[in-house]
């Protein structure tokens, strides 16, 4: 993830725009296998060694623990480098 920076927050704020169903008592985040969040409760972790973590993988799983039923579902995204986003930002079409 672009910074390396292990921003749980804006990952359930996503989940919390995204119009799944939610509860967030019952929510558990994964950063690259580090618990962040349990049952809606921040977990604390070491943000320097998850930051150097994220730092030397290539994909970075993240996981959405909901804890609504026995559902799954699998997504893949990219990470947009600031690079490209400014790039992207300077031309219209």
């Amino acid at each position: 993830m672009h910074g390396n920076d292990p921003n749980w927050g804006r990952i359930v704020a996503a989940l919390g725009r995204s119009g799944a169903q939610l509860v967030a008592e019952g929510l558990d985040v994964y950063l690259n296998n580090v618990c962040v969040m349990k049952g809606g409760c921040p977990m604390p972790f070491n943000r320097q060694e998850l930051r150097t973590a994220l730092a030397t993988v290539d994909h970075v799983p993240v996981r959405a623990c909901l804890n609504l039923g026995s559902g799954k579902a699998t997504a893949w995204g990219c990470d947009l480098s600031e690079e490209y986003v400014t790039i992207n930002s300077q031309y219209t079409t």
